[in-house]
């Protein structure tokens, strides 16, 4: 659905400073894996009052339609909502996806694809940010393959080994549980079904800035770690950034996944 000015222009300024603070949060999460609340209040200061303003315009010209819409972003924020309260998305990204759907339901313009069949502007944003964050893994894998590094298939696509006495000035998460029995180390490999478990039941994973914010914290953890050589730490990239990545992309070129499709079946 193409806008027409009267609300498309809000929509432009509202996704304008949605995406200069997606962008601003980005860089924070990278550099300190942290975006306090208040990084989002000037985005929402302007988006909040441009979202009420065509959401009122859409009600005016077809109620079916806003309603069909205002329905879709209900059941999206919620489902963000909820995968944040079980602690399968980090806040940051929740609050952002949240922000965009509230904030950006329509497609502010044309991107240069086109708009989706979906007309609906987060569930593209969220399929490319997926789309984009593939491709982390696939690069992961292979440099693992190159450096001949073992670990099992599922691992090697989500993180890499690191020199264990300098793990804290690394990014991610420790893929390994590691103790010592009588002398011995002993380690295996968290799997993702553990580590998703672990996750849902509240149990937080050990992250490489733990070690490094509060090193007397994890003392024994360390000794281990330096022990052991080299420790296997999840790949450090924010899903955050693929998010913007995703609403950058949805916005000026469209669907990728929609564009993938068409390639495919040729048209």
């Amino acid at each position: 659905m193409i806008l027409p000015p009267v609300a498309a222009v809000p929509l432009m300024i509202a996704a304008a400073a949605i995406g200069v603070t997606l962008i601003y949060a980005s860089i924070l999460d990278a550099r300190e894996r942290r975006v306090p609340h208040r990084t989002w209040r000037p985005a929402l200061a302007v988006a909040v009052p441009a979202a009420f303003w065509v959401y009122g315009l859409t009600l005016l010209a077809d109620w079916r339609m806003a309603a069909g819409y205002l329905v879709l972003v209900a059941i999206f924020c919620g489902f963000f909502y909820f995968f944040q309260a079980a602690n399968l998305f980090g806040g940051a990204d929740a609050y952002a996806l949240i922000i965009i759907t509230a904030c950006v339901p329509f497609f502010p313009m044309e991107p240069y694809f086109g708009i989706s069949p979906t007309g609906f502007f987060p569930f593209t944003v969220l399929t490319n940010a997926v789309l984009i964050n593939i491709a982390a893994p696939v690069a992961i894998f292979a440099k693992n393959l190159l450096e001949g590094n073992r670990a099992p298939l599922p691992c090697l696509f989500l993180g890499f080994p690191v020199d264990g006495k300098t793990i804290q000035n690394e990014f991610g998460f420790v893929m390994e549980d590691i103790t010592e029995e009588d002398g011995r180390l002993v380690r295996r490999f968290v799997g993702f079904t553990e580590s998703l478990g672990r996750m849902t039941r509240g149990e937080r994973r050990l992250y490489t800035k733990d070690l490094r914010m509060h090193p007397k914290d994890y003392e024994k953890e360390i000794a281990l770690y330096r022990k052991a050589g080299r420790v296997w730490i999840s790949y450090g990239i924010p899903f955050i950034i693929p998010i913007t990545a995703g609403f950058l992309t949805a916005l000026f070129m469209g669907d990728i996944l929609f564009v993938i499709m068409k390639t495919l079946a040729g048209m």
